[in-house]
């Protein structure tokens, strides 16, 4: 089976479950141990990515890690010109897919329960009386 790591693009999707949260994204990420590793570049689907996420969490995620310089402030538009904008859909891939917290935590804007992160995976695990 394969068990997804713990990326920016995975965090870009997390919120936190803790009982009377009403939000709960984005969680704030930080990291003791980050790698990275080499995912093949494919700008049709960073390109489509492009809609689903939440942009501003995307980059506050990536300024927290040190890996925010050169991602544009606002989100490129998908289509022709994000397609001519090469370099930034690298940057984007980059923080995206090849951007990973091995160790680390995760944390409830909302309650400040963190959530660690080991071996590259976030134990998101609730207590009863969460």
């Amino acid at each position: 089976a394969v068990v997804s790591t713990q990326s920016t693009g995975t965090h870009n999707m997390m919120k936190s479950h803790c009982k009377g949260v009403v939000n709960g994204f984005p969680l704030k990420l930080s990291s003791t141990q980050v790698e990275v590793k080499e995912v093949e570049f494919n700008a049709d689907f960073i390109t489509r990515m492009l809609e689903r996420l939440e942009w501003g969490a995307l980059v506050e995620a990536a300024s927290q890690l040190g890996v925010a310089d050169g991602l544009p402030e606002m989100v490129p538009s998908s289509g022709k010109e994000a397609e001519e904008e090469e370099d930034v859909l690298r940057k984007i891939h980059h923080v995206l897919l090849e951007v990973e917290i091995t160790e680390g935590e995760l944390e409830c804007p909302e309650t400040g329960r963190k959530f660690p992160i080991k071996n590259g995976i976030p134990d998101m695990r609730l207590n009863e009386d969460e």
